[in-house]
């Protein structure tokens, strides 16, 4: 598919004489969803000799009432290439804003540093899901696209398929968007994804003079003794933390100093050391990220099906939500819900658990322990 773009215009020619063309409206990079569903398209067809070349829309009144089809991989490359633009219009602007620049894994995590802390700041939410999948040369395009495909190929997302690579992408464009002046405060907690995602935050960072700050939301959820009311209570996720909570930790914090030279150094090879892996599932044992079995937990759902069989009799099918509900309020390491459903069908398939449903999301299937 060929492509050109007019300022704010963004053309895709497809044989033999259609043209696509998309205004940009926002500043915000897009994903395969928003294309889809948030309009801004007109489609025109070539007159006959007609030059894609030389095609220029305002002089032409776009199709009514046509429908065409794109496939997947047409409809990703069309994403690619309007935040490519959307990215060079960014340049141009952004250097304008004064404040600081908040990173944190998670958008869940993001939503409550953005209610908390005051403006001027933009805070930017990583996708999350750093503590599974293939990491390796993930700082590179082929090591994302091996990720992106390992994803697709085991993980049941209630997303759109592109959701997860769209997301990571404009992400990376993001932080690759922050302007030299502004200062960096990443936030993260004792646990293997945000952990991994702090390494791999630092590495991007690597050729940005910006000043970065560190703040350990569990350490100084502890520290400050948060809420007072309740001090036995704490979080080991940043998403556990209030707005509120993020705004008085941040308010303790200002005095923090930045990161040394030799503090990121140390950072950026950790990174690298973790990049080398080839394991899928990370775990936080010893103030350290290790790479363990992707069956790591395996033994764990074995013996907490066992549990709720007891609860529920030998013969009941379990719903997988269910036994997933289950594990996640008795595991200390938030491995998340979606880790843990990949391996209850490898389970299934391995023969361990009978199924009854389709194991299409944790909502549609149950299971037992086979006999």
């Amino acid at each position: 598919m060929k492509t050109r773009v007019n300022e704010l215009f963004v053309y895709f020619f497809e044989e033999p004489n259609v043209v696509f063309v998309y205004r940009i409206r926002s500043p915000r990079y897009v994903t395969a969803s928003n294309l889809l569903h948030n309009g801004g398209w007109e489609t025109f067809e070539l007159a006959d000799g007609e030059a894609f070349e030389t095609f220029h829309h305002e002089e032409r009144k776009p199709l009514e009432g046509r429908g065409y089809f794109i496939n997947q991989e047409g409809i990703q490359m069309m994403v690619e290439k309007i935040n490519e633009q959307i990215h060079i219009l960014r340049s141009k602007t952004l250097n304008r804003n004064t404040g600081a620049y908040h990173l944190i894994s998670s958008e869940s995590a993001a939503g409550s540093l953005r209610v908390g802390l005051e403006r001027p700041k933009t805070v930017i939410g990583f996708p999350g899901f750093a503590n599974i999948g293939p990491i390796l040369n993930l700082e590179g395009k082929t090591g994302r696209t091996n990720r992106y495909e390992w994803f697709l190929e085991n993980i049941n997302f209630p997303f759109e398929d592109a959701w997860y690579e769209n997301h990571f992408s404009n992400t990376l464009y993001e932080i690759e968007d922050i302007p030299e002046h502004a200062p960096i405060h990443i936030w993260y907690a004792n646990n293997a994804e945000e952990q991994t995602f702090l390494r791999f935050v630092l590495y991007l960072l690597k050729n940005k003079q910006n000043d970065v700050f560190l703040h350990n939301s569990f350490e100084l959820y502890l520290a400050y003794k948060i809420p007072p009311e309740n001090v036995e209570y704490y979080s080991i996720h940043s998403g556990g933390i209030s707005p509120e909570h993020f705004k008085f930790i941040f308010q303790k914090e200002k005095t923090a100093a930045p990161l040394s030279l030799e503090e990121r150094e140390k950072f950026h090879q950790e990174w690298e050391e973790l990049s080398k892996t080839t394991g899928v599932l990370r775990v936080w044992i010893d103030e350290k990220v290790q790479t363990v079995p992707e069956d790591y937990f395996d033994t764990f759902i074995l013996n907490s099906l066992k549990e709720l069989h007891r609860e529920k009799g030998e013969d009941e099918f379990i719903k997988t939500n269910r036994l997933i509900g289950y594990m996640l309020g008795e595991l200390e390491e938030p491995i998340g819900d979606s880790f843990l459903e990949y391996r209850i069908r490898h389970l299934i398939y391995s023969g361990k658990f009978d199924l009854k449903g389709i194991p299409k999301s944790m909502h549609h299937y149950s299971v037992r322990l086979r006999k």
